[in-house]
């Protein structure tokens, strides 16, 4: 059986210009450094989520949002089991860093 180590991303919906990402992990996973090639927000559904930007970290729970700067590295921690989507644009990456 093999064990999840990184949050589960999958696309939810393609618009036009934006594409909506469904994000879902177990207490304990970790997404490493890594940035959205063009800006990206983040609400939390259900759970607790710990980002840490270069100079911040942020808690984020339920019907809490965050707007992710182009190309800001960093990481994702979950704290409680969660779900989230992400809006980004269509053409946006994400890039790992280091990996």
């Amino acid at each position: 059986m093999k064990i999840l180590t990184r949050p589960q991303m999958r696309i939810a919906e393609i618009g036009k210009e934006l594409k909506i990402l469904n994000v879902t992990g177990t207490k304990g996973v970790e997404m490493p450094c890594h940035f959205s090639t063009k800006e990206a927000i983040i609400i939390v559904l259900k759970g607790e989520v710990l980002i840490k930007l270069e100079d911040k970290e942020i808690y984020l729970k339920p019907n809490q949002s965050l707007i992710i700067p182009a190309s800001e590295p960093h990481t994702l921690s979950v704290k409680e089991d969660f779900a989230a989507n992400v809006i980004m644009a269509i053409d946006s990456e994400i890039k790992f860093i280091n990996n």
